[in-house]
């Protein structure tokens, strides 16, 4: 493995011996000597794997020949990415008129119809209607199961409620749930005399009805540091949208606004028609992509609603396999500055196409519920304040300056980003399977880049895979997070002992950090961070050398810094009510590197079982840590 760099000193960071914080900054942790370039070389061969450092732009193109490693085809003249993302960001999501396919610039035309614009006006208006009593109602709408936590919507009353049905369809479903029939109802044995003939026509064999599409609902509730407006503008700002919550939206795109106020920061009456992807992170589950209108109303002093509804009902479409119903939620106002967020979500779904690894889990809407989105903003107003707080030593005495501690924030936060959108199955990332045996469920893919800040240019790799661990998320996470452990699962720290420099902690969990992990004796250095919540976890790094990370102590801007990041996803095999663990997890693991032997389009055979074989290794490791008893 050849990494640019510089070997850090060998005193590392030291705690003064009075117990006075010790200030650290590039220039402190590592002594350098620059050659006349200005850029520090050390070559650590490990293995034959040329890693570099990472882009965070999801624009770059993605290329891969259906026989991986076939000789490469002639170069393109047009090596640039189809797509225009966000250049500042590690999200996927597109922005303006830069239509990825022809369906996207159909959509965007047939809105901008008047005919189509009082159909969505209307469908929106009801929309926000039906999402306000969804968040509002209790029993018998939403039934409380028997842990206390889990809330099941109730079919019989939202199709009473929201349905349009009248009395007797009522009754008859109702009969349906408790398995009596009423006493007005004929018997259908063989001596009843009752006739279907004017009421029922058999399907032939040769009419194919579609598959109905399955429902998910689900609610939650949560109080976060930040006032209504701000958290209107969060969900309504397709950016600022597409950032946060870049662990669950993999592409989103605007195709045209329908009304708005005209005044920025003002999204009163605000109707947007969408497409976007949403994931969960790991290539073996489909992501669910759809067009919606969103729509934004102050509902009562202090309280906003924001919906989603599909839109593909009116429009004609060969099939579906994804439909939003009326889904968002409602925010409001509370005490010093703290909102409420009631979210609902209410879809339709064909998931015949989800790993078997993963069907308990999407099946049971755990996956892709409510909660998820509840976490994730919770999640970023902990890292908002966690960004203006002042910096406090760490119980080593190391005190990470404030510009450093911004610096460190904002690259892990891209490094993040970019690691969701590198191991999800959205559309942009062209997966293709590692064709070796048993590597069936191991996926592989190439992406290209032209010169970008913090984009390493031209080709890099990534490939993942998901498994299925005998331990709970929490013992995995810690496991996977700690310096002491990771020489046993890490093929770059085989060997070597390891130690977290510095860290910054995320929030009130002291598990949820931010660290500089150094491989002793060696130029390597990772920035990881470590996440977990009530729905998953998550252990990701970037290695880097002592330059770059100086850069980012000292002050320099993160966006030029370039990484790769790799890591891992836990997920439980199972919904789990909030403080619960079982005793299995779904692991993704997923790796982004430089390989110098491939192109754009061609991953030659070696690199090929090179990656298999890290893949194979990493996770054996993990599960044979998890076995045995000494961890």
């Amino acid at each position: 493995l050849n990494m640019a760099g510089v070997r850090p000193s060998g005193s590392d960071i030291q705690k003064s011996e009075n117990n006075d914080p010790v200030n650290i900054t590039g220039n402190d942790i590592f002594n350098h000597d620059t050659d006349d370039t200005g850029n520090d070389r050390v070559d650590h061969e490990l293995e034959p794997l040329n890693v570099v450092e990472e882009s965070t732009r999801a624009g770059d193109k993605m290329e891969i020949d259906n026989n991986l490693g076939t000789p490469p085809s002639p170069p393109c003249n047009d090596c640039s990415s189809p797509d225009n993302y966000l250049s500042d960001c590690g999200s996927s999501s597109s922005v303006g008129s830069n239509f990825q396919r022809a369906s996207d610039l159909l959509m965007a035309v047939s809105v901008s119809a008047d005919v189509y614009k009082m159909k969505i006006t209307k469908l929106v208006v009801a929309a926000m209607e039906e999402l306000t009593k969804m968040a509002l109602k209790g029993e018998p709408l939403w039934q409380l199961q028997k842990n206390g936590k889990t809330e099941l919507l109730n079919d019989v009353e939202y199709m009473g409620q929201f349905g349009h049905v009248d009395a007797t369809l009522k009754e008859i479903m109702k009969m349906v749930e408790v398995r009596e029939p009423p006493q007005w109802m004929p018997s259908l044995d063989n001596t009843s005399e009752c006739s279907f003939e004017s009421g029922y026509k058999p399907i032939s064999c040769t009419e194919h009805e579609p598959e109905p599409l399955r429902i998910e609902a689900s609610r939650e509730t949560g109080q976060v540091r930040m006032n209504p407006i701000g958290l209107v503008e969060m969900l309504m700002d397709l950016k600022q949208w597409s950032l946060v919550f870049s662990n669950i939206v993999s592409k989103a795109m605007i195709l045209g606004i329908l009304s708005s106020t005209g005044k920025e920061g003002n999204y009163d009456g605000t109707l947007q028609v969408m497409t976007a992807e949403f994931h969960v992170p790991s290539p073996l589950v489909p992501v669910r992509e759809s067009y919606f209108a969103r729509y934004c109303k102050q509902v009562a002093p202090g309280t906003w609603g924001i919906v989603d509804i599909s839109l593909e009902k009116l429009f004609s479409y060969p099939s579906v396999t994804f439909r939003r119903r009326p889904s968002g939620c409602l925010i409001q106002e509370i005490r010093n500055g703290y909102s409420k967020v009631i979210w609902v979500e209410h879809v339709e779904v064909d998931d015949g196409s989800v790993h078997k690894l993963f069907q308990p889990l999407v099946a049971s809407g755990f996956a892709f519920g409510a909660k998820r989105w509840v976490n994730t903003i919770v999640q970023q107003c902990v890292r908002l304040a966690t960004l203006m707080a002042r910096s406090t030593p760490t119980d080593t005495g190391v005190l990470i300056p404030q510009y450093g501690r911004t610096g460190l924030l904002k690259l892990s936060e891209r490094m993040m980003r970019t690691f969701c959108i590198d191991v999800c199955a959205s559309a942009s990332n062209l997966w293709m399977p590692i064709p070796r045996y048993g590597a069936e469920d191991m996926r592989i893919m190439t992406k290209y880049s032209k010169y970008e800040p913090g984009i390493p240019p031209g080709p890099s790799v990534v490939f993942a895979t998901s498994v299925q661990i005998p331990a709970s998320r929490k013992r995995i996470c810690n496991f996977l997070q700690h310096a002491n452990s990771r020489n046993k699962w890490d093929i770059l720290s085989y060997g070597y002992s390891i130690k977290e420099l510095a860290y910054i902690i995320n929030g009130e969990d002291p598990g949820n950090r931010i660290s500089i992990i150094q491989v002793i004796d060696t130029p390597v250095l990772y920035l990881q961070e470590s996440y977990s919540d009530s729905t998953g976890s998550y252990v990701v790094y970037a290695p880097m050398d002592a330059y770059a990370m100086s850069i980012v102590l000292n002050g320099g801007d993160p966006d030029t810094v370039v990484i790769l990041p790799s890591g891992f996803a836990i997920l439980p095999d199972k919904p789990t009510p909030e403080g619960e663990e079982y005793s299995a997890s779904l692991l993704t693991l997923g790796f982004h590197i430089i390989d110098g032997a491939s192109t754009k389009s061609f991953i030659p055979s070696e690199s090929i079982d090179m990656m298999h074989q890290i893949l194979a290794e990493t996770s054996f490791s993990i599960m044979t840590s998890m076995i045995s008893p000494k961890h």
